[in-house]
């Protein structure tokens, strides 16, 4: 009986996932509910673009069974010296259990090369795709069959699971469609919300970045004020870690209303607790445009 304890618990043990980034986490809970125990490395209030690691992280990333990250380069800086120094051979770089995110989805953005002249530019297309619920759903499908590898006993509770995300999906899209986006342009300080603007037919047509993560020339501004001034944007759009100085002044200079966007789950949200969905509906209202009762 000792011994059929020993060997039988690994199976019912749930699946210790870590993810980076807190919408990487949200998919993770919904894909594998109680099957699984999810940490996230990164906390909402802070600028992915710039994580350094702690020790904390690499405890987690050494106890990890799979460990889900965005890709594209926006962990560049911290993730690879953690699984590394972790020297947990589930989650080492090609194993199974080492999960790019961005391998499941459309990517835009794709430059192929990228060098300091361009800016912060991410040569393997742009980082930002949870703004994207095509591509999320493409995400909760991926990783819906990796946790069924890991764990065959309860792969048809992850199936599950994944029909009940894609139904919600397919519902909150009709909702979302109806926000009257269509034909928009904006302002954005970074190219945060390409993927928002193509899957919800509306138009970036400016940056307050002339390269990004290269600050803006006073030129480069006042070229900016020149062609809102003509083409009228519903607004700017910018998000809590950097930009609301500038997108304030350019907010003055034109009477063009400033947004911030929430730029992942939780964020703004002083902990209260969010999923993917939630995080949706709050930037897709803070982008709509006005109408006469928001005035």
């Amino acid at each position: 009986m000792v011994l059929f304890a020993f060997v039988a618990t690994p199976a019912f043990a749930e699946l210790n996932i870590v993810a980076t980034l807190p919408w990487i986490g949200s998919v993770a809970r919904d894909i594998g509910k109680d099957k699984v125990s999810v940490k996230v490395l990164v906390r909402s209030s802070l600028d992915p673009h710039f994580i350094e690691p702690k020790p904390s992280m690499l405890l987690a990333v050494r106890r990890a069974d799979i460990l889900i990250y965005n890709g594209l380069g926006l962990e560049a800086g911290y993730l690879p010296v953690l699984v590394e120094s972790s020297r947990n051979r589930l989650v080492a770089t090609g194993r199974p259990g080492n999960i790019d995110a961005s391998k499941f989805i459309e990517v835009i953005g794709l430059t192929g090369k990228a060098d300091r002249s361009m800016g912060d530019l991410h040569s393997g297309g742009n980082p930002h795709y949870h703004f994207s619920p095509g591509n999320i759903l493409r995400v909760a499908e991926g990783l819906s069959a990796a946790f069924a590898l890991a764990d065959p006993i309860n792969a048809g509770s992850f199936i599950d699971n994944l029909a009940l995300f894609r139904a919600r999906i397919i519902e909150k899209r009709k909702e979302w469609k109806g926000l009257g986006l269509e034909g928009k342009n904006f302002i954005a300080f970074h190219k945060l919300f390409e993927y928002l603007a193509r899957d919800f037919d509306f138009e970036i047509t400016g940056y307050i970045e002339p390269r990004p993560g290269v600050p803006p020339s006073g030129a480069h501004i006042q070229g900016l004020v020149e062609t809102m001034k003509d083409s009228r944007p519903a607004a700017i759009l910018t998000v809590s870690y950097y930009g609301r100085r500038q997108a304030r002044w350019l907010a003055r200079e034109t009477a063009i209303r400033t947004v911030e966007v929430p730029h992942d789950v939780g964020a703004g949200l002083g902990g209260a607790e969010e999923d993917w969905f939630g995080f949706m509906d709050r930037a897709l209202r803070a982008v709509r445009p006005l109408g006469p009762i928001d005035r």
